[in-house]
């Protein structure tokens, strides 16, 4: 019998023609070139930006062909490349033998039966977050983003660094810089010397020197004082010293450290940001969420062991990462030659998995854009496929510090719901900014309320 093998189709999408409109709105409004793409071309498209060619994909099998199954043959890609003259070859853009070797140092300090030792830390540092809002109840509204860059740069330094981030105060705006940065070099395809004193680099290069003296900092305070530590600076500062070369092992200890400061702080900082502003615009659902508190925390701080019966916390912020995912795209480059849900991927190409439009999939998401965290009650969320929902990537890059992130979001969500009630003025407008992460642009100014 003869086996016929069909032709790998090319996706649909816009002509070439199209490339410098594409480019100009992936400048201004990248999500909104995902979400139409989506829209127009289905679960997969190709789409000219510039002198670039980009392949996006939108199904959980694309998803999960990519990430995992065949992920040998994808590298990291478009604005991750960008990102690298910030970050350098840290975990989050480094490939190879390189990456691996650094999640091995890493990995360790992120181990589940680690997070029992780091639950009273992230229960303290949310109720010093209680405190300070409580004291601003009643007066001009907070800016609640800059509140959970605190609480989220205090939750790292104690947790994984062993080092008092909050003495420096610069570390959000820096990466702030970082970010804008890096969306600048791929919105522009890397077109602009890095060389060109524009206000933007320059912004960059200063928070750049900023963010190595710190990590310089936190170096020479501990250098000397890593024995019988098992803190990741600890663990980073002697896989340095093993090096070959000094100057290799110091630049890879400063790339590891700036890149921990960014993830480990950023990401949650935006999830929160956006489940507190979720909250405010449902009633119903803080209401819930705050008995849910009450009834199992009484007016103790949260233990490790509240984590299973903070369920509808936990629905909430699942909720919160469906419709804004931290991580709102993940962009790959195929090594070779691949078939991706039947479209042909040549070799070279820049593919796009996104989770901000894959976690709004009319397939797989009834009503994709009312906030519901009943969708994820166990007993309805069953027959969802893995890869429709992936607010922390998947396969083998899968974010090391998901469960981490998970305890300090309920934690702190928990902790404020108890006691606090945060509303933003009527009519204020939250405006959903893509760069590294999906954070809020502008900060998020909240007015501080009794929950009674």
């Amino acid at each position: 019998m003869t086996v016929l093998h069909q032709t790998p189709r090319t996706p649909p999408g816009p002509s070439r023609a199209a490339a410098p409109r594409m480019l100009l709105t992936m400048a201004r409004d990248r999500l909104g070139m995902m979400t139409s793409a989506a829209a127009r071309y289905g679960d997969a498209a190709m789409l000219p930006v510039g002198p670039k060619v980009l392949y996006s994909f939108n199904h959980p099998d694309h998803a999960k062909h990519v990430l995992a199954d065949n992920a040998a043959n994808y590298h990291k890609g478009i604005g991750l490349v960008h990102a690298r003259r910030a970050l350098g070859d840290g975990l989050l853009t480094s490939e190879g033998d390189l990456w691996r070797k650094q999640r091995k140092v890493i990995q360790p300090s992120f181990q589940n039966r680690r997070l029992s030792t780091h639950a009273g830390v992230v229960a303290e540092e949310a109720a010093d977050l209680v405190r300070r809002l409580r004291a601003r109840q009643g007066g001009e509204p907070v800016d609640i983003l800059e509140e959970l860059t605190h609480l989220t740069l205090g939750v790292l330094g104690r947790t994984l660094l062993a080092v008092d981030l909050r003495g420096f105060s610069s570390v959000g705006h820096d990466f702030e810089a970082v970010q804008d940065q890096a969306m600048f070099e791929l919105a522009s395809l890397n077109a602009v010397p890095a060389w060109i004193p524009l206000p933007r680099q320059l912004r960059f290069r200063k928070a750049r020197r900023n963010l190595q003296r710190v990590v310089d900092q936190m170096v020479a305070g501990r250098e000397g004082d890593t024995e019988g530590r098992d803190d990741v600076l600890s663990r980073l500062i002697e896989s340095a010293r093993a090096e070959a070369d000094p100057r290799v092992g110091r630049q890879r200890l400063r790339d590891e450290l700036v890149t921990l400061l960014l993830a480990g702080h950023e990401t949650t900082a935006s999830t929160l940001g956006w489940t507190f502003h979720m909250l405010d615009r449902h009633p119903e659902v803080w209401q819930r969420l705050h008995e849910e508190a009450v009834s199992v925390l009484g007016d103790r701080p949260p233990r490790f062991e509240d984590l299973g019966r903070l369920r509808y916390t936990s629905m909430v912020l699942e909720e919160t990462m469906r419709l804004y995912p931290p991580v709102w795209i993940l962009p790959r480059r195929a090594l070779e030659t691949d078939e991706v849900g039947g479209y042909h991927v040549p070799a070279g190409a820049d593919v796009l998995i996104c989770p901000y439009t894959l976690h709004r999939h009319r397939a797989f998401w009834d009503d994709p854009e009312r906030f519901d965290p009943e969708r994820f009650d166990p007993d309805k969320s069953a027959d969802r496929p893995r890869y429709a929902y992936i607010p922390f990537g998947g396969g083998p890059r899968f974010c090391v510090g998901n469960n981490l992130g998970m305890m300090e979001a309920a934690f702190v969500v928990a902790s404020v719901a108890r006691e606090l009630r945060l509303t933003t003025r009527p009519g204020y407008r939250v405006v959903a900014e893509p760069m590294l992460s999906l954070r809020i642009r502008g900060g998020l100014p909240m007015s501080v309320h009794d929950a009674t």
